[in-house]
């Protein structure tokens, strides 16, 4: 079993900075993939960005692209995303994962949840 705890959600004006923390605990994640995601109020879940176990492949959705930077330390059981330039429709609830493939970017694809961190930007 994995336990995933984010942090580091809040409000922020647009054009500003976050960094969200997910710490896991339970296993060590070394050998999983990683990921990201969000879900606005009404909306489906969407994927923003993933990683491989060794850190080495990456994926992102096109809307954060250039802006948003998915990262992990695997000697922490921690996983990273800075998120850049924000825009009041990067809003949402963001969501960390875990996936038994190397860089998944489906909802269907991970196994392990965290509850989320609220994420606001204002206009």
């Amino acid at each position: 079993q994995v336990q995933l705890v984010e942090s580091g959600g809040g409000l922020v004006q647009a054009g500003g900075s976050l960094r969200l923390s997910c710490a896991a605990s339970g296993r060590s994640l070394g050998s999983y993939g990683m990921g990201w995601f969000r879900q606005a109020p009404g909306k489906e879940r969407e994927f923003v960005a993933g990683i491989s176990w060794s850190g080495s492949s990456t994926a992102y959705a096109d809307s954060v692209k250039g802006r948003f930077t998915i990262s992990r330390d695997n000697a922490k059981n921690t996983l990273y995303l800075q998120m850049n330039s924000l825009k009041p429709e990067d809003t949402a609830v963001y969501i960390c994962a875990v996936s038994s493939m190397m860089v998944a970017t489906t909802v269907s694809r991970y196994e392990y949840w965290g509850q989320g961190t609220q994420v606001t930007v204002s206009s």
